[in-house]
């Protein structure tokens, strides 16, 4: 084993890791240091996005780390989301009075974590990747310490969570038991050779405990008050990097690992998509907070990234990560601009606060108009693109019948993104609003425009990438 080459293809995640010990001394010996500590952190991440989509490819300590062109992929977009987080939430909690160095460190260690999950090679990179990434999560929901729904949403993503990794650890433990090995190379040798039902029981149980990291239904429970409960910034943090990597794990787990059970997990997606499309479209008619309304917008939206990934070949995992990375600019977008607005120094987090916002802030209405139809999928915006490919992808597989499902349940949630657009286009003004914060009106505005047809521009380099990417997923 050469050591100096298993750290060459770990660099990535050697500088997050060594950049977050040093931030977390730094910050601690100099606490009024926290726009520096802030701005050393978005620098460590666009270096780690740099050095993962420039540097070697192989596999390090024993087949436990994987850099490849999946890894890569996923890790320069989950840096630069992480990036963006930085100067999205940091001005938020200190306009609150919150100047804690704290909130950059968490998000270097989940993007850390996150980076692992992108690159793993076996169950247990497997693991400590999920639970690196989740227990800063569970900590940034809570950051706000002084709100009570804060710290209740923090309370309960850990408890779920709990929960969550309990199921995945069984699981691991049993493919482990039956296939004896933690690798995923292994693991697929042993699905061809007949390991049996144990390794499908535990599959299962992986599956339920991945399906609640991406808050597929029906472990979709913690979404809607975690959503709620934590600080809007850090929302916009929860819903993009997170859910990728997450992705990215459960398709490279299911493509290098059970490619030969193909025919059993393909069910299962299917199951857990449609379950996904319907809870996320229809409880979200009922919701008049935004927070909650995203958040069963996002259980829809992973429906469709699951019934992409459900066509169980290379199209499904392309679809999957071209639909993963257009969802995660129009939901950080969303809420950048959601944490722009404020009305007497109260936030503004209810469909009825939006009310005749064209009056008072034509930009931002504009931007939010925008996200909610792409999120919606009308052309020519880019949820419009995401969804062609995950359709295509469906098609091509067989699964006409899922696919049509998908698109009902895309009807049916054009309600609430439509009325959200109504009320702040058409109602009425609840009174002048706050002079929003520059970085977040900047953010919001800016992935606006790449949510317009500029997007067709941009698919000319994401569609190969994402196609070279999905290559490594091992499926044919």
């Amino acid at each position: 084993m050469n050591f100096s080459a298993d750290l060459s293809l770990a660099f990535p995640q050697l500088i997050l890791g060594v950049g977050a010990l040093v931030l977390l001394v730094w910050g601690a010996f100099a606490p009024r240091s926290t726009t520096a500590v802030a701005g050393a952190a978005v620098v460590a991440l666009l270096g780690a996005a740099f050095a993962a989509a420039t540097g070697p490819m192989g596999r390090a300590f024993g087949g436990g780390l994987i850099a490849d062109q999946a890894s890569a992929f996923a890790q320069v977009a989950i840096y630069l989301a992480s990036a963006v987080a930085i100067p999205l939430g940091q001005p938020w909690f200190e306009r609150r009075g919150v100047r804690n160095f704290e909130f950059p460190v968490l998000i270097l260690l989940a993007a850390l974590g996150m980076g692992m999950m992108a690159a793993s090679g076996d169950l247990i990179s497997l693991y400590i990747g999920v639970e690196l990434h989740s227990l800063a999560l569970y900590v940034l929901a809570a950051m706000h310490r002084d709100d009570a729904k804060a710290s209740e949403a923090g309370l309960k993503y850990f408890v779920l969570g709990a929960l969550s990794s309990g199921l995945l650890l069984y699981g691991a433990s049993l493919i482990y038991g039956f296939a004896g090995s933690t690798l995923y190379s292994d693991i697929a040798v042993a699905v061809q050779s007949g390991a049996g039902t144990g390794v499908l029981f535990g599959l299962v149980f992986l599956m339920c405990g991945l399906a609640f990291k991406v808050s597929a239904a029906p472990f979709h429970m913690w979404t809607p008050d975690v959503y709620e409960g934590a600080p809007t910034p850090v929302v916009a943090f929860f819903a993009a990097a997170p859910k990728l990597a997450a992705m990215v794990l459960f398709a490279r787990a299911l493509g290098q690992g059970f490619a030969g059970a193909a025919e059993q997990w393909q069910q299962v997606l299917v199951a857990l998509a449609l379950i996904s499309i319907a809870v996320g479209a229809f409880q979200g008619l009922a919701q008049r907070n935004l927070k909650r309304l995203w958040a069963y917008s996002s259980i829809a939206n992973i429906g469709y990234a699951l019934l992409g990934m459900a066509a169980a070949d290379q199209a499904g995992m392309q679809s999957m990560l071209v639909f993963m990375v257009l969802y995660m600019i129009d939901v950080t977008g969303f809420f950048a601009c959601l944490a722009a607005l404020s009305r007497q120094g109260r936030s503004m987090e209810t469909i009825d606060d939006m009310a005749g916002l064209i009056k008072e802030q034509p930009g931002i209405a504009i931007a939010m108009s925008v996200f909610a139809l792409s999120a919606l999928g009308l052309p020519p915006f880019s949820g419009f693109w995401a969804k062609i490919y995950v359709f295509k992808a469906a098609l091509g597989a067989g699964l006409g019948p899922a696919a049509v499902a998908g698109l009902v349940g895309s009807v049916v949630a054009a309600f609430y993104y439509l009325r959200l657009i109504k009320v702040m286009w058409f109602d009425a003004s609840q009174g002048a609003t706050d002079r929003p914060p520059a970085e977040a009106r900047a953010i919001g505005l800016g992935l606006a425009l790449f949510s317009f047809p500029v997007v067709l521009v941009a698919l000319v380099w994401i569609d190969p990438l994402a196609q070279a990417a999905a290559a490594a997923f091992g499926l044919a």
